[in-house]
C-alpha cells in the first residue's frame, strides 16, 4: 500500500506537471501568434481586440472552475481542464478568419482559466499537508513550461512544420499528459467538498440556522483580490512595455531592448524558485511586503534611469520583487476557508487576471499625456500601496481550525505554516 508520504510526493509532482503543461500550451500559442495572424488574414489591431476575447474567456473559466473544484474536488476538475486545454490548442491553428479565431481564442481562454484556478486549488491542498510553503515553485514551473514551448516552437518552425500540424500534435501531447498524471492527484478531502461559492457542504448558510444559502465573501478575500489586481497589473506592464521602454525612451537598439523583458522574466522565474524557502523563514507577509517594496525600487529606477544598464538592472529587480508576491496571495486565499478554497482562489486569480489585462492598456492610455517612463510611476505607486497593505495576508486565528503537525494553524507564513495530517521532509 502506498504510504501517505509517497502519495503526497506524487501529488506534488503531478501538480508541477499540470503547471508546466499550462505554461507549455499557452507558450505554444504565443510562439505561433505571427503565423496564426497571417493565416487568419487579420491586422495587428484586430489581433489586439481578439486577445481581449482570450482574456474574457479565461476570466469566465476561472469563475466557473473554482466552485466546481469545491463541489466535485480538484482531482476531477484539474484533469478535465487539462484535457480540454490541450484539445483547444488545435482551434487557433485551423482558424481562417477573424470570427473563427475569436471563437477559438474564447474557448482556449476559457479552458486555460479552468485549469489555472483548479490546479492552484489543488496546489493549496498539497501545500496544506506540507510543513513548509511550496506554492511559488509551482508558478516557477509554469514559467519553465513557457520556456520549453519557445524552444519546441522554434525547432518545429525551423523544420517547416505547418501551424495546424504543430498545434494539433502539441495539443494531443497535452491531452495525453493530463490523462497520464491524473491518478497521482490527491483524493477529494472528506468535509472539504460540496461547498460551492460560499455554500457549506452541510447545507449551513453560515449563520448557524442550518439554512442553505450563500455566505457573504469575507472582506479579507476581496482585499487579497485587490492586491492581486494591483500586483498583476504591474506584471502586465512589464510583459508589454519593458522592451518599448528601452527602445523609445533610451533609444536602445531592438536587439538590446529585448533584454529588458528577458531580464524581468528570468528574474521572475529564479525568484519563484527561491521564494518558498524564504517564505518558510520569514513568512508570507514579509515576502509580499519586502517583494512589493523591492519592485517599487526597481520600477522607480527604470522610470528615472537615463542609462540602459541601470534600466536593465531595474527590470531585473522589479522581476525579483514581484516574483513571490502573487503565489502568496493565492495560497492565502486557498487556506482562508478550506470549504470554499476553489471559489476564493478563483476570485483572487480572476481579479488579478483582469489587472494583468488592464495594466498595458492603462499605460498606453497614459502615454497620450505623459512620456512612457513617467507613466510607469502609476505601477510604482501601486507596488508601494501593496507593500503597505501586506499585513492583510496574516491569517485570522480561527478556534475551529485543527493545528498542523508543528502545532500551528493552516496559513502560509513562518508563524503559521501550512498544516495537515502528513509531514514530508
Amino acid at each position: 500500500m502506498t504510504s501517505p508520504q509517497r502519495t503526497l510526493r506524487l501529488a506534488r509532482l503531478a501538480t508541477f506537471a499540470y503547471f508546466g503543461l499550462n505554461g507549455f500550451v499557452l507558450g505554444m500559442w504565443v510562439v505561433h501568434i505571427p503565423a496564426i495572424e497571417q493565416r487568419a488574414g487579420i491586422s495587428h489591431d484586430v489581433l489586439g481586440r481578439l486577445l481581449l476575447v482570450l482574456g474574457a474567456g479565461a476570466f469566465l473559466g476561472m469563475r466557473l472552475a473554482g466552485p466546481l473544484a469545491d463541489r466535485f474536488g480538484a482531482r476531477a476538475v484539474v484533469p478535465a481542464s487539462g484535457v480540454l486545454l490541450g484539445a483547444s490548442l488545435v482551434l487557433p491553428g485551423v482558424a481562417t478568419g477573424a470570427w473563427a479565431l475569436g471563437a477559438a481564442l474564447l474557448v482556449l481562454g476559457f479552458c486555460n482559466g479552468c485549469l489555472d484556478v483548479s490546479m492552484n486549488t489543488h496546489a493549496v491542498q498539497v501545500e496544506h499537508r506540507y510543513p513548509r510553503p511550496i506554492m511559488s515553485a509551482f508558478h516557477a514551473v509554469f514559467s519553465l513550461g513557457g520556456v520549453l514551448a519557445s524552444l519546441v516552437g522554434a525547432r518545429t518552425i525551423s523544420w517547416g512544420w505547418s501551424v495546424p500540424a504543430t498545434l494539433t500534435g502539441m495539443g494531443a501531447f497535452g491531452v495525453l499528459v493530463a490523462l497520464v498524471i491524473a491518478p497521482a492527484l490527491l483524493p477529494r478531502e472528506r468535509g472539504a467538498g460540496g461547498a460551492q461559492d460560499g455554500v457549506r457542504a452541510d447545507g449551513d448558510g453560515g449563520d448557524g440556522t442550518g439554512r442553505r444559502g450563500r455566505r457573504p465573501v469575507p472582506p479579507r478575500i476581496w482585499a487579497l483580490a485587490l492586491l492581486a489586481f494591483m500586483l498583476m497589473l504591474c506584471e502586465g506592464v512589464a510583459n508589454d512595455w519593458s522592451a518599448l521602454d528601452l527602445r523609445d525612451v533610451l533609444d536602445a537598439p531592438a536587439s538590446t531592448a529585448a533584454f529588458a523583458y528577458g531580464a524581468f522574466a528570468t528574474a521572475m522565474t529564479v525568484g519563484r524558485l527561491l521564494t518558498d524557502r524564504v517564505a518558510g523563514r520569514i513568512g508570507s507577509v514579509a515576502v509580499v511586503r519586502s517583494g512589493a517594496g523591492l519592485a517599487t525600487v526597481g520600477l522607480a529606477a527604470v522610470a528615472l534611469s537615463p542609462w540602459i544598464p541601470l534600466a536593465l538592472a531595474g527590470w531585473a529587480v522589479f522581476g525579483i520583487g514581484l516574483s513571490g508576491t502573487v503565489p502568496q496571495l493565492f495560497s492565502a486565499a486557498g487556506h482562508a476557508d478550506r470549504e470554499a478554497a476553489g471559489a476564493n482562489v478563483s476570485r483572487v486569480a480572476g481579479l488579478g487576471y483582469l489587472g494583468m489585462l488592464a495594466g498595458p492598456a492603462l499605460i498606453g492610455a497614459l502615454t497620450r499625456y505623459v512620456p512612457l517612463n513617467a507613466a510607469f510611476l502609476v505601477p510604482v505607486l501601486l507596488c508601494a500601496v501593496a507593500a503597505a497593505a501586506a499585513r492583510i495576508l496574516r491569517p485570522r486565528v480561527d478556534p475551529v481550525l485543527t493545528p498542523g503537525p508543528h502545532g500551528s494553524l493552516p496559513g502560509n507564513s513562518a508563524e503559521q505554516r501550512p498544516g495537515g495530517g502528513t509531514t514530508v521532509g
